[in-house]
């Protein structure tokens, strides 16, 4: 029977066990570059099977929070390469979150000033993260959008092109593309967000081109094994919304079933809130989009995320339902979370008050259980 804790290849990339930390903003990189404290915090957490990094911007204009990091300039690089390098000395694998946060941004954080981009120029209901004069953090309204024109999109596919180029350079194992959670590319997916006229939008298959186009250059680039994407097929994160998520993630799966992956990332429910939320009249069947990608021939590691304790965690692997288990808050206090989990030892409680800007605290200094029972 395979177990949580068993070694697995996903595409091209070897783990030591099927635990995978999911993403996690934590703004700690000022000037969006990677310092010591990120090397820290990685480095901890590198028991890991695989470590997916906070949401990391392509390029300026893919910014929408303060001081999260990037992949666009000669000092990110540089910080995220003692980050690769400190976990890979540590044993671990790091593939980084590609990120392009389209209209959940401000004004304040975009190049001079200008409008943030998205599908359509449909303002979302939803906060951003700023540093205000004297430091302090603060969540601000979104600004509003413009809407792409179409001869810039080749601009943004080159925007992720170079990029993942750059994370591979950088010594990441791979990388995952954002297709979740409200941000550029999910805005294009979601007739909530995109009620364009041209070939990006309307039908399905319009809304979709977008991410099929984005998936196409950077498995071009880097190789279809070091790539992995995460979706969000209910959640209402960032304004997100369609009433027919079944139908629209079928087909993205089937779509992506195409591509020999690393991994399909699935975020269950409302990111960070209740696994059964639903859009529209019937609840999502994850059972039914897993067949669906399988039937299509889809051959990546299935990844499962979104309110999993050990005993849910230990189950579904046990049972073939998902093939890895992604956990978020657990990681953020336990960087020794697998060992923890391997010996059902109590956990660390998180510091929501630490979860967003600061230093070491709430960062990089929760104990480690060997420290707790000494």
């Amino acid at each position: 029977m395979t177990s949580l804790f068993d070694p697995i290849k996903i595409g091209d990339i070897q783990l030591a066990n099927r635990i995978v930390m999911a993403p996690l903003t934590r703004n700690r990189s000022p000037g969006a570059v990677p310092n010591t404290l990120n090397v820290t915090y990685y480095e901890q957490r590198a028991s890991a099977g695989l470590l997916i990094t906070e949401a990391t911007a392509i390029t300026h204009q893919g910014q929408g929070y303060a001081d999260v990091p990037g992949l666009y300039t000669k000092e990110a690089l540089d910080g995220w390469r003692q980050v690769t390098g400190a976990v890979h000395k540590a044993g671990g694998k790091i593939v980084v979150q590609m990120w392009h946060v389209g209209r959940i941004s401000h004004t304040s954080l975009q190049p001079n000033g200008g409008k943030p981009v998205s599908a359509s120029a449909i303002q979302a209901k939803s906060k951003t993260y700023l540093i205000n004069e004297d430091g302090t953090g603060t969540f601000a309204e979104t600004s509003e959008p413009r809407a792409l024109e179409l001869v810039e999109i080749p601009g943004i596919l080159e925007d992720y092109r170079k990029a993942a180029r750059a994370a591979i350079d950088a010594g990441f194992d791979g990388v995952e593309i954002h297709a979740a959670n409200g941000y550029l590319i999910d805005q294009f997916l979601r007739s909530g967000s995109n009620v364009r006229t041209d070939q990006y939008g309307g039908p399905i298959e319009n809304r979709a081109r977008f991410l099929f186009e984005v998936v196409d250059a950077i498995t071009r680039e880097i190789g279809e094994g070091r790539t992995g994407i995460r979706i969000s097929p209910v959640t209402p994160a960032n304004d997100s919304s369609d009433p027919d998520a079944q139908a629209l993630f079928t087909y993205v799966v089937e779509g992506l079933a195409k591509y020999k992956l690393s991994y399909i990332h699935i975020i269950e429910g409302a990111t960070g809130g209740p696994r059964d939320f639903q859009q529209g009249d019937k609840p999502f069947d994850y059972k039914a989009l897993q067949h669906a990608y399988e039937k299509a021939g889809g051959k990546a590691a299935w990844m499962t995320n979104n309110g999993y304790d050990r005993e849910l965690a230990i189950q579904s692997v046990e049972e073939g339902k998902t093939d890895l288990v992604a956990f978020g808050k657990p990681f953020i206090a336990n960087p020794d979370l697998v060992q923890r989990l391997k010996d059902n030892a109590p956990l660390n409680t998180p510091d929501q008050a630490t979860f967003y800007g600061g230093g070491a605290k709430g960062y990089t200094d929760y104990p480690l259980l060997e420290q707790q029972v000494a």
